[in-house]
């Protein structure tokens, strides 16, 4: 009879996992190839910086507040978006996200002035507002908190896939068609990386469904299966989004995502500033340089992300991979050599996206239904001002004292706070762990 039961028990496991399996193939890869142009979109005004800021007459100063100004578009609208799409569903708002910031990220070739360059850093953040956490949300509607960590991995291990094929892509661009048709190199990087984000929209209008149950590529039993998943025993509290405003460990969680994301968007503004910095000189070499980084990044948001998920222990899994980040931030701070700068840069990147990965597997465990969408994207947008203050933060004290020591060392300190607020955080929902 315990055979039995065992069998029984396994047999249920086997068909859970066929049907994420399913799941995964079907949902992950679509949704990580928009993020990787969604981060690429954001982050290539930093490999532009090194043609533009001298064809625009940009400081450092007011290229730190251009970069930095698309979070305050992005966070002004952040939660109605994500509000709208609980009510008419991933499909129509994650395509209408796309097609807008793609011809918004395009129509950066036109800029000619510093006005004209927030203008339209800061309407970017504005259409992209609610990708990322309707992301997020849309992925609850599939996998339970135990599955989570590793589907978020996958899809935010686009982020630093993007940094990694963007860096030589982006230099290779503007290098060699620099002067092409009488745009300049940075022009022509904008127009070509921001029209995969339209044709994606585009798809994604077609291709997603905005919940399991309406999936014409899943059976009713697998449909059950994803159901009794996510739907039961809830591991998260079901409430109000006006109700999960007034838990204090929201407050917690955003600031503890600003800070990560302070180290995580110092990095992918600075990183080509740095290198050159540190003594390279030829446009594409920055740009393969730039890509090691991120190539480590992705390793480490897998291990530990898979990690956490096994254990079902989040708390100390993106906790202490921030310590090691502003570490490894402060090594680079005080680097003179070129060697030591690259090292000190990749092991801080792979880090703070280490860390990023898995603090999103936390909401889940605390938010369900309207406090999931609603309290997702508060704690994004509250999280994502550390986007505009680390940018502009090192850009003005490069501009004040003529080195990016002072500022890295202002976003490492950071980074500890934010690995604080992690490790006092209460512990609730802890889902199992999944057997890999």
């Amino acid at each position: 009879m315990v055979a039995n039961a065992t069998a029984h028990v396994l047999g249920i496991r086997e068909q859970e996992a066929a049907v994420y399996r399913l799941v995964s193939w079907r949902v992950l890869p679509f949704l990580a190839v928009c993020y990787l142009f969604a981060y690429l979109d954001r982050i290539n005004i930093g490999f532009a910086k090194l043609q533009m800021q001298s064809d625009l007459a940009l400081s450092d100063a007011a290229y730190g507040l251009g970069a930095g100004i698309f979070f305050l578009g992005y966070v002004l609208f952040e939660v109605p978006s994500n509000l709208l799409l609980a009510k008419i569903g991933a499909r129509r708002t994650l395509s209408r996200i796309l097609v807008l910031w793609g011809l918004t990220s395009a129509a950066m070739l036109v800029v000619t002035n510093v006005e004209a360059f927030y203008a339209l850093r800061f309407m970017l953040g504005v259409f992209e507002a609610g990708f990322a956490p309707g992301m997020i949300y849309y992925l609850a509607l599939w996998y339970p908190g135990a599955r989570m960590a590793r589907a978020m991995a996958i899809v935010l291990g686009a982020a630093p896939v993007g940094g990694a094929i963007g860096a030589p892509v982006s230099t290779w661009i503007m290098k060699h068609l620099a002067g092409a048709s009488g745009l300049a190199g940075w022009q022509w990087m904008f127009l070509i990386e921001g029209v995969p984000s339209v044709l994606l929209g585009v798809a994604a209008y077609f291709y997603l469904v905005d919940k399991p149950a309406g999936a014409p590529w899943l059976t009713a039993a697998q449909k059950a299966v994803i159901a009794s998943q996510v739907e039961g025993p809830a591991t998260g509290r079901s409430m109000s989004f006006t109700k999960a405003l007034t838990d204090p460990r929201v407050y917690v969680l955003a600031a503890a995502y600003f800070c990560l994301i302070c180290g995580l968007y110092a990095v992918s503004f600075w990183l080509p500033t740095i290198l050159k910095s540190a003594g390279l000189t030829d446009l594409f070499k920055i740009g393969i340089y730039s890509a090691v980084p991120y190539l480590a990044a992705i390793v480490a948001m897998y291990t530990i992300s898979r990690s956490s998920d096994r254990g079902g222990e989040r708390r100390w899994h993106s906790a202490a991979p921030a310590v090691l980040g502003a570490g490894f931030l402060t090594v680079a701070a005080y680097s003179t050599s070129f060697l030591v700068a690259l090292a000190s840069i990749t092991l801080a990147t792979a880090a703070v996206f280490a860390s990023y990965t898995v603090f999103w597997a936390i909401p889940q465990e605390h938010f369900k239904g309207t406090a999931a969408a609603g309290g997702i994207a508060f704690i994004n947008s509250i999280g994502l001002f550390g986007g505009f203050f680390s940018p502009t933060i090192i850009g003005w004290t490069k501009g004040v004292t003529g080195s990016l020591q002072a500022g890295l060392l202002v976003i490492a300190a950071l980074l500890v706070v934010g690995a604080v607020l992690l490790a006092i955080r209460r512990e609730a929902g802890i889902p199992q762990a999944v057997t890999p």
